[in-house]
């Protein structure tokens, strides 16, 4: 469960200032989705910059210089690849005919280590399951719709991947995690969640957005320095039917042991199925998880056991 973020200021209203002030905010606001490391990537000087360290986002102060407009960021908790190792934090820097991205990923892939031999994509010192998607975008020699779609249709796992290129577009390739864009008038901020935004702008004294948009799983956008939109798709591959996405949350708390059983039991059964009991969903549902977090956390059992021994312990 890591957090994207970021900003795009297409009709720079905003001063050096306010973006760094919106960046920090936001990226604190992330923590709650992972304190490992902390990296933002940004376009400076003709160069691709990418500052990231293994430190909660409330230990750094991210800052970038005048005239960057766009800013790509991610909070990570880890779940493959020591965060202690700064190659295996967020963004991660690709390459196309000499060109810069960066590519930052929320989510868990598990098929990463097999399309390393399937698709001979060389070996490197990076860990991390989500830089499988640098390499698959590196070997289309492309960074257009069509090497995104190639690259979302080969993964397999939960994700939203966003990829800033030397041009200041941010791509969204929104697969079944969540995202949220908030319009502003001049400019837009991304997270996560609404409610990461949400908090955000509450703490910068922000206005209301003109508008919100929550992407779909399929859809890729690209938004470009003026904030000029243009969108793509691809085919997810589903595993198992996600049917609990379709019906209300309520809170697990509101809800009597019937009633949970009633809205979670297709969890509840997929949860099963990967060798995770009732009792572990039912803690996390207690503590405040939603159904997306925690099938993303059915993605890795290991951190989900460690994750809910903790929680059960407690209680």
């Amino acid at each position: 469960m890591c957090s994207l973020f970021g900003l795009i200021d297409y009709n720079k209203k905003l001063t050096t200032r306010q973006k760094n002030r919106i960046l920090n905010t936001l990226a604190r606001e992330c923590e709650v989705r992972g304190t490992d490391a902390t990296g933002i990537a940004y376009n400076f000087g003709s160069r691709m910059q990418i500052y990231k360290r293994p430190l909660p986002a409330h230990k750094l102060w991210l800052h970038v210089p005048s005239g960057v407009n766009v800013v790509m960021g991610h909070t990570r908790m880890t779940t493959q690849g020591h965060a202690k190792h700064n190659q295996n934090n967020h963004p991660f820097v690709g390459e196309i005919d000499g060109e810069s991205f960066a590519l930052a990923h929320n989510g868990v892939l598990w098929n990463d280590k097999m399309l390393k031999l399937t698709e001979n994509l060389p070996q490197t010192s990076v860990e991390t399951d989500s830089y499988v998607a640098v390499q698959l975008i590196e070997t289309q020699k492309a960074l257009d719709f069509d090497s995104l779609q190639t690259m979302a249709e080969k993964v397999e796992g939960s994700f939203v991947f966003t990829v800033l290129d030397s041009e200041d577009s941010i791509w969204f390739v929104v697969g079944d995690n969540p995202l949220c864009i908030f319009y502003y008038n001049g400019f837009l901020l991304y997270a996560s969640t609404e409610k990461i935004l949400c908090n955000a702008a509450s703490k910068l004294h922000l206005s209301a957005p003109v508008s919100i948009q929550l992407p779909e799983e399929g859809e890729i956008l690209k938004i470009d320095r003026t904030g000029r939109v243009t969108t793509g798709s691809f085919i997810p591959r589903m595993i198992y039917p996600h049917w609990w996405r379709y019906r209300p949350y309520y809170g697990s708390f509101l809800l009597n042991d019937d009633e949970q059983k009633s809205i979670y039991g297709d969890l509840f059964d997929a949860a099963k199925s990967m060798g995770v009991s009732e009792d572990e969903v039912q803690a996390l549902l207690d503590y405040g998880c939603d159904p997306d977090e925690i099938e993303e956390l059915l993605y890795d059992p290991a951190l989900l056991h460690e994750m809910t021994g903790e929680l059960l312990y407690a209680y």
